[in-house]
């Protein structure tokens, strides 16, 4: 095809434009692919109610706290998930991303209840891995601190150290305004492992005497996050809850 001058002036005059524009939309998607989380192929969603559940368990980004910012949870599967996000630097619990799984047997007739876990976590921001474990009415809290990171503490006063479950705690004892809650911090720090979660449990009924034969309700797993200032990524490699 033969083109004359004027066409090939306005076919340069077009390259000149569309190739900035081009480079720039370029520029603006990969920008935007960085920022973004990667969620997984399975489900993903940035409500901060959001809930999806799986293999009998129920997973919630749970984004409940004032002056929350942004999260997002990802999941292939109950024991692969995880969530990113985006708290500002101030205080206050702003959410808890968990995994549930409900057990409803009182904890006399029990023979077990163990826990697995291993997770990937920042090593800046405020937060901590946490079981928080409930009986059928709510009304006792139990929470397993795994590890903690930045300036956070739990409900309540000290009570003492004792070895259960296969970890060491600091025991602590409080009350919220609408239940009790007993709080085990541990005094190293783990990343994976198993947990007795029944030792507890019968540690409070028997020894501390703070619980009697209650029904064990929910066993929620994830992470207490204050702070994440900029987005950061926490991530559970493999999970699972065994009763009987």
């Amino acid at each position: 095809m033969r083109h004359t001058r004027l066409d090939l002036t306005i076919i340069g005059l077009k390259r000149r434009i569309i190739a900035p524009v081009v480079t720039l939309l370029t520029a603006c998607l990969a920008l935007a692919l960085a920022a973004a989380p990667a969620y997984a192929a399975t489900w993903g969603s940035s409500d901060r109610w959001a809930s999806w559940s799986n293999g009998g368990y129920t997973l919630y980004n749970d984004v409940w706290g004032n002056g929350a910012g942004p999260q997002s949870i990802w999941a292939n599967s109950y024991s692969n998930w995880g969530v990113w996000s985006d708290q500002p630097n101030t205080g206050g619990i702003k959410s808890y991303p968990n995994v549930t799984r409900w057990v409803g047997t009182p904890i006399n007739s029990l023979n077990s209840v163990t826990s697995g876990y291993n997770v990937s976590v920042p090593s800046a921001g405020a937060y901590e891995t946490a079981y928080d474990i409930w009986d059928s009415s709510n009304s006792n809290e139990i929470m397993l601190w795994l590890n903690q990171t930045g300036p956070i503490g739990p409900i309540g006063s000290y009570v003492t150290t004792v070895w259960l479950g296969g970890y060491n705690w600091n025991v602590y004892k409080g009350w919220n305004g609408a239940n009790n809650v007993y709080s085990f911090l541990n005094t190293g720090r783990s990343t994976s492992g198993t947990v007795n979660i029944l030792d507890v449990l019968r540690w409070l009924e028997n020894s501390a005497h703070w619980i009697g034969n209650v029904t064990l309700g929910n066993v929620q797993f994830g992470w207490e996050i204050t702070s994440s200032s900029g987005g950061m990524n926490f991530q559970t490699n493999s999970y699972w809850v065994s009763y009987n």
